[in-house]
């Protein structure tokens, strides 16, 4: 407990001296950012996170700051520690967020926050971004089963990090969108674990990535957060097909040394969207509390490029891998899904 206070208090001390630099004008705003399990450089959630904030840097007058994740206490330490100390807005990463920040907001009526994939429909002081991440699995599991169909094989996997409903959400997407295309296809699917710990894990995921390979899946999706750092590496390794989540992970199935690249795409969930239209509201006083929610349907333009809530990623690395037929079909039934012609279960 003395450990803990005795961090709390040098953070403080730390952050109140950054405030006080002359570096920042006195009128900027003041957005703190805490990561959660994972913590920046997982190429992933949390990364998509920081990107938004530094576009919202590049763009506007603000003062930034980034926490890394610790234990589990520390969410609401963090937050309490940035908002009693003058920051305008506070933003937690992860739904792991929904407590701490139900508590703080309630403390600090005059302070933003904005809470990644938690449900806080109801503070006038909090915005929730929340995503349809099975439509965004839908899509990907449409081209998986494409590319499988393609191939003439028969079987595909995924990989979850913590067996919970929101990942759930991402496997029942998934697998809709394979057996719309390839009705015939096995599925198989693996979770890390029943704790946050699971979307860090890169050994666990190359271990179940390696077990669904071997029984014969020729694509892996995974949405696993840090843990699917592994499952990369067991897809270069069998030289079979892996499909990234929430950024654009594609470069991470090439292999330098050949060329060849096993990123078949990647299912993007714009969380940096979602942080960037936030201090952007805040900026130009439009932020409201409530649910905001970042769809196919939903687009914003940042630096001259156009994104959805969600979608799915095309770039060198995998522009030869997806053909325009595949593509065709799955824009198709994006169309499809945006009119409720097709209904994208979410568990």
């Amino acid at each position: 407990m003395k450990k803990n206070l005795l961090g709390v208090i040098i953070l403080a001390i730390i952050l109140s001296l950054c405030l006080s630099s002359t570096v920042f004008a006195e009128e900027a705003l003041k957005v703190g950012l805490v990561f959660d399990i994972g913590g920046k450089g997982d190429k992933s959630f949390n990364d998509s996170a920081s990107r938004g904030l530094a576009w919202a840097a590049a763009d506007f007058d603000i003062k930034r700051i980034e926490l890394e994740p610790g234990v589990a206490v520390d969410r609401e330490e963090n937050l309490r520690t940035l908002a009693g100390i003058g920051y305008d807005v506070i933003i937690g990463v992860g739904f792991l967020f929904t407590d701490a920040i139900v508590t703080v907001a309630d403390e600090f009526p005059d302070t933003k926050f904005v809470i990644i994939d938690g449900f806080i429909p109801d503070k006038p002081n909090v915005m929730s971004c929340l995503f349809p991440e099975p439509q965004g699995s839908y899509l990907v599991g449409m081209i998986a089963g494409l590319k499988a169909l393609e191939d003439g094989k028969d079987t595909v996997g995924f990989v979850g990090g913590m067996d919970i409903p929101l990942i759930h959400g991402f496997e029942a997407g998934y697998i809709a969108g394979v057996q719309y295309v390839y009705p015939e296809c096995k599925i198989l699917s693996a979770y890390a674990g029943d704790t946050p710990v699971a979307f860090a894990d890169p050994v666990k995921g190359k271990e179940l990535a390696l077990s669904q390979y071997d029984a014969g899946a020729w694509i892996i999706y995974h949405a696993s957060g840090l843990t699917g750092a592994g499952v990369f590496e067991a897809g270069k390794e069998r030289k079979r097909y892996v499909i990234g989540v929430d950024s654009n992970q594609n470069f991470m199935g090439n292999i330098a040394e050949t060329g060849e690249n096993f990123g078949l795409t990647s299912m993007l969930k714009q969380v940096d969207v979602a942080v960037y239209l936030a201090i952007k509201a805040t900026v130009e006083g439009t932020y409201k509390g409530g649910i905001e929610v970042f769809g196919l349907d939903r687009y914003a333009t940042i630096g001259g490029i156009t994104y959805a809530g969600v979608g799915y990623a095309i770039d060198k690395y995998n522009e030869d891998l997806i053909s325009a037929e595949m593509i065709a079909k799955v824009d198709e039934a994006k169309a499809k899904i945006l009119s409720g012609e097709i209904v994208v279960p979410t568990e």
